[in-house]
């Protein structure tokens, strides 16, 4: 039972950091929404701006200047969870991998092994829940600043909704929530 609830958490937990880490690196975290008859498709990451030529499939993106320039508080903020949590993420499989019975590191102490299993869950949980704060703090952010262009009836031409890369960030941080509850909760 000990082993199988293990391997579920691990490979929930590797899969969920994979989300992690794509959503950090792509670049659609916004994607325009509009009804009308679009010739292009766009779409705002954490890194870069793209805009797709729906009629030949050219891409071009636009890379934000620098890391440290002035970037909306949204796009900061959501880079600095996302990659907090993506590093504690890789930390936790790295310690799980270890802790795991079917590894043959520290074979003759299953204590500490289990230890380490359980220090893998609660490292997982803090960065499972800096992940999600940073992809629902764009989330919210995107919607509040929709909400406020159609409050004041302003058509900027292009209205934003969530792009994949923010559901990626969310389901990722939510694969290792229940990964670290399965390792910390469920393993005693």
């Amino acid at each position: 039972m000990s082993a199988t609830l293990q391997m579920t958490a691990f490979g929930l937990a590797l899969l969920s950091t994979l989300f992690l880490l794509l959503a950090t690196c792509t670049d659609c975290w916004m994607v325009n929404a509009d009804d009308s008859l679009e010739v292009s498709h766009k779409c705002r990451g954490l890194w870069r701006e793209c805009v797709t030529n729906m009629q030949d499939g050219v891409r071009t993106c636009d890379q934000y200047d620098s890391i440290l320039a002035d970037h909306p508080v949204k796009i900061v903020v959501t880079r600095t969870l996302l990659i907090t949590a993506d590093l504690l993420a890789g930390l936790a499989l790295v310690t799980l991998l270890l802790g795991l019975d079917c590894i043959k590191f520290l074979k003759e102490d299953p204590r500490v092994k289990l230890k380490m299993c359980y220090g893998a869950g609660v490292i997982l949980g803090i960065g499972s829940i800096l992940g999600l704060v940073g992809s629902v703090w764009y989330a919210v952010d995107v919607y509040v600043e929709r909400a406020t262009l159609v409050s004041r009836n302003i058509f900027l031409g292009v209205h934003y909704d969530f792009g994949w890369s923010c559901w990626l960030g969310m389901a990722g941080s939510t694969g290792c929530f229940v990964a670290s509850i399965l390792l910390t909760c469920c393993l005693y």
